[in-house]
């Protein structure tokens, strides 16, 4: 999982040490992330299964895509499809996909680079490998996150963000066992690239064998830790943390992850993602790609798609006959 590494993290800004009046997250829950299949056919794990959406907010979906290694002509991705009332995150670890949307965005996201797509009034898209992927195969990992709008920016025209592999933040954890990436929002004091309607945090983070990762976490946010691969302990519990395990986390301003003295011979490090928000506190109604308020704005936006108005598929991208057609201002 290479994503964007240093060779040397202890030459990368450092983290501080935590301060000894914080208070550590106790772990609330740690649930197992069933495994599925999203868009034409790629295999994903769903990581929000199984957990209440009060505490996930302002986050509404998150999928694990891979690690998968296909082989030649097996690589998949998505059609066409719409979306509304919410941002879409894509990051790449390993693998290549091309985006291209109706409002002009568009792209190959690979090696640690993020997409970060405002839905926002309306919008169609769709992710796919680029042929020559498709044609030699690979290793294809990387995620899909939903970020809720705020009802009062559901409406707004949608925009696309694209964020290389080397505009990431990197740092590292005091001792230099720990490499994080900071996608979005702050984490003491050091910014990530990605700006956001919602006030979020995002990182990721990979911790050597019997690493200890000890993040300062704002007490407004919540909390979770999503287990990439590898093997650890997370709290200050040290409770058991493995690949495709999600880990939320209570109220507090420390953050706690460990990584197993004991790896996986496969993956020797603990990679996970972290994430948290200012929940947004309104009502929710989703279905299928539309994330509103209320019934009322999901059937509108089922009859707008329908009627064409959340944009037409460019030209240049419309299949051959015989085929299925299917920056704002940064918060901190």
């Amino acid at each position: 999982m290479p994503a964007v590494t240093v060779e040397n993290t202890l030459e990368l800004p450092r983290l501080a040490e935590a301060a000894p009046e914080g208070r550590q997250r106790p772990v609330r829950s740690v649930t197992t992330a069933p495994s599925g299949h999203e868009g034409e056919g790629f295999p994903v794990y769903r990581a929000f299964a199984g957990v209440s959406a009060g505490l996930l907010d302002p986050f509404i979906h998150l999928d694990q895509m891979g690690e998968v290694e296909y082989a030649p002509g097996e690589p998949k991705g998505t059609p066409w499809h719409p979306h509304r009332g919410f941002e879409t995150v894509t990051y790449m670890m390993d693998g290549q996909m091309e985006h291209s949307d109706s409002h002009g965005g568009g792209g190959v996201i690979a090696d640690g680079a993020t997409q970060w797509m405002t839905a926002g009034s309306g919008i169609l898209h769709i992710e796919k490998p680029p042929e020559h992927l498709v044609m030699s195969g690979g290793l294809f990992h990387g995620i899909q996150l939903w970020v809720n709008l705020p009802r009062a920016n559901k409406w707004n025209p949608p925009q696309y963000q694209s964020i290389q592999g080397g505009e990431t933040t990197l740092l590292s954890s005091p001792d230099g066992g720990a490499l994080v990436r900071v996608i979005a929002g702050e984490v003491d004091g050091h910014h990530g690239p990605g700006n956001t309607f919602t006030p979020i945090t995002l990182l990721h983070a990979t911790l050597s064998p019997g690493a200890r990762l000890v993040l300062p976490w704002r007490t407004d946010f919540n909390a979770l830790v999503y287990a990439l691969s590898g093997r650890g302990g997370v709290g200050e519990e040290r409770h058991p943390l493995r690949a495709a395990q999600l880990a939320v986390f209570g109220a507090g301003d420390l953050l706690t992850i460990e990584a197993t003295d004991h790896p996986d011979a496969r993956t020797p490090d603990l990679d996970v993602l972290v994430l948290g928000g200012q929940p947004i506190r309104e009502p929710v109604v989703q279905y299928g790609p539309f994330v509103m308020n209320s019934k009322a704005e999901v059937i509108q936006a089922f009859e707008d798609f329908q009627a064409g108005r959340m944009g037409v598929i460019p030209t240049e991208r419309v299949p051959h006959a015989g085929h299925d057609q299917a920056p704002p201002a940064r918060e901190n």
